[in-house]
């Protein structure tokens, strides 16, 4: 998935042209006025990937095909209630704390399950994964254990709910890392953009 935010929409256009299809966005205003700029292309999917605040859950469940940063149960209830019924229900991702670290965004990894029960139950959200953004550090045996402490994590939320086949983990810094741990969708900006 490529990460645009930032990124004007000529050179947006020419990723599209390109072959690029997935889209994350960190900003909802910048977001929209893309979104809106491309709607004629209708194989492009759009993915917010920014912290969700309440006031902007109305904006993401009308506009984005998904949202990868499902981490409140508060969040949960308002993209249910907002995501427009001519629309496919919303495709979410529960995000894990994996590192613990204070500025990061994402439920600690002993909560998951609760907010998976809750997703599952609700009719316009499709609870399709994870998505965790593991600390980069030159650490290699604490970096590659919270790796596998996420891929274990996806694997049985996979068995429980046969919606889960989506595990979102890993940006243009560790994309081999990522991958050797299962990631199926990683975050890509810099390495597509500069």
């Amino acid at each position: 998935m490529a990460v645009s935010k930032n990124q004007k929409v000529d050179i947006i256009k020419q990723s599209i042209l390109s072959g690029i299809q997935e889209f994350g966005e960190n900003y909802i205003q910048e977001a929209i006025l893309k979104i809106q700029k491309f709607k004629k292309y209708k194989h492009i999917t759009w993915h917010f990937i920014g912290k969700i605040q309440s006031n902007k859950t109305k904006l993401v469940a009308k506009n984005f095909d998904w949202c990868q940063t499902v981490d409140r149960e508060k969040i949960v209830f308002l993209l249910n209630k907002y995501r427009p019924k001519n629309l496919l229900p919303i495709n979410v991702l529960i995000q894990i704390n994996i590192s613990k670290e204070p500025k990061k965004n994402g439920i600690d990894i002993t909560e998951y399950q609760t907010l998976a029960k809750i997703i599952s139950s609700m009719p316009n959200i499709n609870l399709r994964g994870i998505m965790a953004m593991p600390k980069i550090t030159k650490n290699i045996v604490n970096t590659n254990l919270q790796y596998q402490i996420i891929k274990k994590t996806f694997h049985q939320l996979k068995q429980q709910y046969t919606s889960v086949d989506t595990l979102s983990l890993g940006t243009s810094f560790d994309i081999e890392n990522s991958l050797l741990n299962d990631s199926n969708m990683i975050r890509i900006g810099r390495n597509i953009f500069n």
